[in-house]
């Protein structure tokens, strides 16, 4: 079983959350995260991207991290920022269009991540992972919620969206991007929350579907503070947000390449005629952000879109027979066959020549990109399933990076939780 915690959560005034909510840290450069400050003062930008206006400050700088403490603490001076004086559970839910998206929002043991009672399905680096570490640290708060996913033996979901149904709406924000409204609900009733945490007693494991590096970091911080006499039970717990497996969406990572490896657009398809089943597509729904696969033969298929030259192709090959979970990813076999072996690119997690786009954005984004001369190719790729990452991180397995992007996507700054 796995544990959930009740916390008294730091988090915006109602009346200010519009101008506190941001994207997570990692999704934007610094230059754009200073471009946001300085558009609004108020963003939770400045305690995640405090490198954007530490001028003269080198990464990893002692120096950033104590801003982000200072921009921290001067919102909860000012009353930006408010603390629960009593822990309870909070629940997020997303409404984009005609889809909503139901979470809980509370904290989990760093010991069920080291026992892999929360399992991981990718590899963290080293530099954003002390990068997070400090932060955390010295911020004295998770910041950032990790996305975890859960299986749902029945009757969890429901339960938690009808908890919400009755809860205190703290917060509603709307995203100009895309029109979603991110809401959260503040459950403190007794039997409710207890009633909640009986619910997990059930759930043999979690996962994560987003967040590695906080989670690895919050990690990171427990173990530093048990070291040095510094651990308190709440450094000893992480800030998430659980969704039941079924009721998330999943979309594919693309990928996008800015050179042959020396070779002209003729000569790559030449090369990648010879493994692969390579056929024109068209016409291609470029407002759509993924390809419907028109390629129907007995028994399972890698299939990839690949838009170069001018022209979009299907590119496919049968899987092979008795293949693990891993290589029976279409993302595996476009690493190890072409972008490595073709392309010369060997580390998909550095090389520069490489790129990533993810989630619901149009196809013409790569149409465009790769029009503009910045790139040479483009792959888009299916979505895995949720069952195919649960399984693999059952198995310990770890899939290559920017395998999946995960819906909702969750902002930043609407629930903090500090470690004291």
């Amino acid at each position: 079983m796995v544990s959930v915690f009740r916390f008294a959560a730091v988090r915006p005034d109602n009346s200010k959350a519009g101008e506190i909510a941001s994207v997570p840290y990692d999704v934007v450069s610094r230059e754009e995260a200073l471009s946001t400050i300085e558009q609004n003062p108020l963003t939770f930008l400045r305690v995640i991207r405090s490198d954007a206006r530490c001028q003269g400050c080198a990464p990893g700088d002692d120096e950033v991290y104590r801003h982000a403490k200072r921009n921290f603490e001067d919102m909860l001076r000012s009353g930006l920022l408010l603390r629960d004086q009593t822990p309870g559970f909070y629940i997020y839910r997303v409404i984009r269009q005609d889809m909503e998206f139901t979470g809980l929002v509370c904290c989990v043991s760093t010991r069920d991540y080291t026992n892999r009672r929360i399992r991981r399905h990718e590899e963290t680096r080293y530099d954003k992972e002390e990068d997070r570490t400090r932060h955390i640290d010295t911020v004295n708060a998770n910041t950032g919620l990790v996305f975890l996913l859960y299986r749902d033996p029945g009757g969890i979901h429901e339960s938690i969206r009808s908890a919400g149904a009755s809860a205190e709406q703290v917060a509603d924000v709307t995203t100009e991007q895309g029109g979603a409204s991110h809401q959260i609900f503040r459950i403190t009733d007794e039997a409710r929350v207890s009633a909640i945490e009986d619910l997990f007693r059930d759930v043999d494991a979690l996962y994560i579907a987003d967040g590695h590096h906080r989670a690895k970091s919050a990690v990171n911080v427990a173990e530093r503070r048990e070291a040095s006499e510094r651990f308190t039970e709440e450094s000893g717990r992480f800030m998430a947000v659980l969704f039941a497996h079924n009721k998330v969406n999943i979309h594919g990572y693309s990928r996008l390449v800015t050179d042959l490896n020396g070779g002209t657009p003729a000569e790559f398809l030449e090369r990648l005629g010879g493994c692969f089943a390579v056929e024109p597509y068209g016409p291609v729904n470029e407002e759509d952000y993924q390809i419907t696969p028109k390629t129907k033969e007995d028994g399972p298929l890698h299939v990839m879109h690949m838009y170069l030259d001018g022209a979009w192709y299907e590119v496919t090959k049968p899987v092979e027979y008795g293949a693990d979970l891993i290589s029976s990813l279409d993302v595996a076999v476009l690493q190890d066959e072409v972008l490595d072996g073709m392309l010369g690119i060997t580390d998909p997690r550095g090389d520069p020549r490489l790129h990533y786009t993810g989630g619901a954005k149009p196809l013409s984004d790569l149409r465009k990109a790769v029009d503009s001369g910045k790139y040479s190719v483009a792959f888009a790729m299916q979505p895995v399933s949720v069952g195919a990452v649960l399984s693999i991180a059952d198995d310990g397995g770890v899939m290559p990076p920017k395998s999946t992007w995960f819906e909702p996507k969750l902002l930043s700054g609407l629930v903090v939780h500090t470690l004291e």
